[in-house]
């Protein structure tokens, strides 16, 4: 088994591969504080949760967008399973270019997601990846990243309503009973669900009228399944891009 580690900003998200299948995901909350005994446990424990003896994992494959953790995950993961641990970033072959100002500075996630959607869906693609931020990430003809727009997260925007405010509470992502509410809880439900898929579809409709041509679109993370049938789009769901992008990088360089 392939542990692959996608370390994000509010999850760190495991998956386990078994001949390319993807056979568990877990999640587990980011903690910039914690040490690698810390982690060392955390693994552990999740392997147990999931029936997983510590000796099935062969090897590991980490995407992250937290520097502090990169070392830390990758020390912790050494300790458990004693494996090699291939980290994404400079150096690493993934079988497509990166056409951008500064090509060192393109996230491990965004370069995971692009290497997921050119191997199985093929390109060209629009992919919308909905984690801490939302990012409208374009993969060219060859499968290359061409560039992407990085926009708040639903829930940054949800936090800052609250946490702005004297008077708007804290919600949860339910379903909005309709676009102009009458309730306090029911308006922000709205304006967040409906506000954020209607950033969406127009996001949608400058970035293929600047590119010139339809292009089929992806959505991936954490809030992707919340949102998007919201969208008034066609938009393809695919919560394991990330992970799936590192179970191919990891063969690459195996």
């Amino acid at each position: 088994m392939i542990l692959a580690v996608d370390i994000g900003n509010t999850h760190i998200v495991l998956g386990g591969f078994v001949d390319d299948e993807l056979v568990f995901t877990a999640r587990i909350a980011t903690d910039t504080t914690g040490t690698e005994d810390e982690y060392a446990g955390k693994l552990i424990n999740t392997m147990a949760v999931h029936s997983v003896s510590l000796d099935q994992i062969e090897g590991a494959v980490i995407s992250s967008v937290v520097p502090p953790l990169t070392s830390i995950m990758k020390k912790a993961i050494s300790f458990v399973f004693d494996v090699n641990v291939i980290v994404v970033g400079p150096g690493i072959k993934t079988g497509i270019n990166l056409h951008c100002d500064v090509p060192s500075s393109v996230g491990a996630d965004i370069i995971c997601c692009c290497v997921a959607a050119h191997n199985i869906y093929g390109s060209p693609s629009l992919i919308i990846d909905m984690g801490t931020a939302t990012k409208m990430i374009l993969v060219g003809e060859s499968g290359a990243f061409e560039g992407v727009s990085i926009i708040p997260g639903v829930m940054l925007g949800l936090n800052a309503l609250s946490e702005g405010t004297a008077q708007l509470p804290q919600v949860n992502l339910e379903n909005p009973c309709r676009v102009i509410a009458k309730n306090t809880v029911d308006c922000m439900k709205s304006g967040v669900i409906y506000g954020n898929a209607s950033m969406i579809d127009g996001m949608i409709d400058r970035a293929l009228e600047e590119y010139g041509s339809t292009v089929p679109v992806y959505a991936t993370g954490g809030l992707a399944s919340t949102i998007i049938k919201y969208c008034r789009r066609e938009i393809t769901i695919n919560d394991d891009l990330v992970l799936l992008g590192l179970n191919i990088i990891y063969k690459k360089n195996v």
